[in-house]
């Protein structure tokens, strides 16, 4: 069973919304008739062009696809490093975030690792950001 894609003054969900439903356990993706999935702000699917875009729950556990550790960061990352950023694969969606719970100077590959996704901050900002981590045991 789906529901229709919630709405704030008719309004697709924003990214913001989708980070606090993410950081309240309820993180979801938008899937088009044709099961394209796809992330907020989305508005129509990337493949079809339909506005007619469903919530539907991201499924709770993701694998790491590619990383890269950065050891140089822009400035709203520069207290952050060294870090690793990574794309996981969510089943009909991929998601780019930091990963935590691992030592970016320890690694020898993430390549395949299973990840759940989560939110939390930056160090140097404070700005809130996507978090991939291993699951809990």
């Amino acid at each position: 069973m789906t529901d229709e894609n919630p709405t704030v003054d008719d309004q697709p969900a924003s990214y913001d919304e989708w980070l606090d439903a993410i950081d309240a356990g309820e993180g979801f993706y938008l899937e088009s008739p044709a099961g394209v999935g796809s992330l907020p702000p989305r508005r129509v699917c990337p493949e079809t062009g339909s506005t007619d875009l469903t919530h539907e729950p991201l499924p709770e556990i993701g694998t790491i696809e590619t990383y890269s550790v950065v050891h140089v960061a822009t400035p709203g990352f520069a207290d952050d490093t060294p870090y690793i950023s990574a794309i996981a694969d969510f089943g009909p969606v991929r998601i780019t975030g930091v990963v935590r719970g691992v030592d970016p100077e320890t690694i020898d590959d993430l390549v395949g690792d299973p990840v759940t996704v989560s939110v939390g901050t930056r160090a140097t900002t404070d700005d809130r950001v996507v978090v991939l981590s291993p699951p809990e045991s």
